[in-house]
């Protein structure tokens, strides 16, 4: 409730089904016709017409344009923490570069790596990665770029690399007990975090072993690498003669997973090993300090003579952010009217009567999972509002909360990364330099992982109910709800 100018309350209308319906349209004709069909007009453009639309829709309910800056003001400062990580990843890879991690990681890979075995071994080394630090964006801003320059190395396409460290991130993400995405999805749907791991062990072993099997037959492809020997040679000659790659200066990384694996908070973490960074760029590298400090904002810089090894390099720094950060303060904005008017509210509880079999009601919450993502432009907006659009929808059925978190998140976070205008795909075109479309067929986990979960609930599989009497029963009108709900709130 809000107060008119004679200083009396005013009340907000809610959205109908079809204005609902109509505000969601906008913002994706919106994208579509930048994106798909001018192609060469911004992600930014789209976000700011669809801005305009809904703005414009939104007054229809009462809505004036300082009451949705209000609610812009309530988004953005809610997602404080992901935006400041942006600025996080851009000095990391900036200071890592010139420390020679990421040049050593390149170089020493390069060094017993096949092309055979690189998409799985990468693969799994992704996977890792975000399980220990409990990041998606960190794995590929850090690990990710150095497998980008091994695979360039080894002659894989830059699609196919990015597919596979993709793939990799969001499955060590989604299960890492220190991830955001475990503890917030849990959080939404008021479930224990150590049910929702477990719940979601159910569905992502199928899918892990899916992608990893198409990795490794992808990787048979490219097992001859005779043709890539030059360019493999080349790359680690000019690493050798640029940077001082003694494993010292791997020393950065240690202490970053050092402090992710004791659940130290991730921010101060980052900042930590940007320091670690800048210590040994210093020490080891020869880097003056006022270079160093600088290499934070405009990205490090080197010429090595090489036009194959230098883009592999120049990279990081504050400013090659700040494409990104636009995308997702635009994204931000127009998710939180999207999410706090009720948009996506009216939309859902309209569906939810119709879904009257565990696997109906699965494939409702991925699909507006997902939906909600692509609308709000972040998954954990699509991550708080599914939770609490659900979850007293599951104990009705009869169906653990835990569930819940877990399809939440392979609704919310599996398909991100694939969407340009996202801030998680946003932040993949800024450090691969690389577009979810460009990738998509390749980032097998993005798919495999929502759609062996959904066949599985309609086979019955997977099911995680309240009552273990219910176990198999596939519609709801044959389920015991004789126990009250075993969730355990947080």
């Amino acid at each position: 409730m809000q107060m008119n100018g004679y200083g009396q309350p005013r009340e907000f209308k809610k959205p109908t089904v079809k204005l609902a319906a109509l505000a969601l349209a906008s913002v994706i004709f919106s994208l579509i016709l930048c994106i798909m069909i001018f192609k060469t007009v911004s992600i930014q453009v789209g976000l700011l017409l669809g801005m305009v639309f809904v703005t414009l829709i939104s007054r229809k309910l009462g809505y004036r344009f300082n009451d949705l800056m209000e609610l812009i003001k309530k988004s953005i400062g809610e997602s404080t923490f992901g935006l400041w990580f942006f600025i996080a990843i851009g000095a990391i890879i900036a200071s890592w570069m010139a420390a020679g991690t990421v040049p050593a990681i390149i170089y020493y890979g390069l060094g017993f790596i096949s092309p055979s075995i690189f998409l799985p071994a990468g693969f799994i080394l992704c996977v890792i990665t975000a399980l220990c630090t409990g990041t998606s964006w960190g794995t590929v801003g850090t690990v990710g770029i150095a497998l980008v320059g091994i695979g360039q190395g080894l002659g894989i396409p830059l699609p196919i690399t990015a597919g596979m460290i993709i793939s990799g991130a969001i499955t060590g993400d989604k299960m890492s007990p220190v991830s955001d995405t475990p503890n917030l999805t849990s959080m939404s749907a008021g479930a224990d975090l150590y049910e929702t791991i477990k719940a979601m062990l159910q569905t992502i072993g199928p899918a892990f072993l899916i992608t990893l099997g198409l990795f490794i037959y992808m990787g048979m492809k490219y097992g001859s690498g005779e043709a890539n020997l030059s360019i493999i040679n080349e790359t680690r000659s000019v690493l050798a003669d640029n940077f001082n790659l003694n494993p010292i200066v791997m020393l950065p990384i240690a202490i970053l997973l050092t402090l992710n694996i004791m659940k130290f908070p991730s921010l101060p973490s980052m900042a930590i090993a940007v320091i670690a960074g800048l210590v040994v760029a210093v020490v080891f590298q020869g880097a003056s300090i006022p270079a160093a400090l600088e290499y934070l904002n405009s990205g490090f810089e080197i010429s090595t003579g090489s036009t194959y090894v230098d883009p592999i390099l120049n990279r990081g720094g504050i400013q090659s952010m700040m494409w990104t950060f636009s995308v997702a303060f635009m994204a931000l904005s127009l998710g939180g009217i999207l999410s706090k008017v009720g948009y996506m509210e009216t939309l859902i509880k309209g569906l939810v009567t119709k879904a009257k079999t565990v696997g109906s009601l699965t494939l409702l919450v991925m699909v507006s999972s997902i939906t909600s993502t692509a609308a709000f432009g972040e998954v954990y907006l699509s991550f708080i509002l599914n939770g609490e659009l659900f979850k007293e929808e599951f104990d009705k059925r009869g169906l653990s909360r835990a569930m819940l978190a877990r399809i939440v998140s392979e609704g919310g976070l599996m398909l991100a990364p694939l969407m340009p205008w996202t801030t998680f795909g946003a932040f993949t075109v800024a450090t691969l330099g690389i577009s979810g479309f460009e990738f998509a067929p390749y980032a097998f986990m993005s798919f495999a992982s929502p759609i062996v979960s959904v066949l599985m609930t309609y086979l019955g599989l997977a099911v995680v109910w309240n009552n273990k009497k219910n176990k198999g029963i596939k519609k709801f009108e044959d389920v015991d709800l004789s126990n009250e709900p075993d969730f355990k709130s947080i």
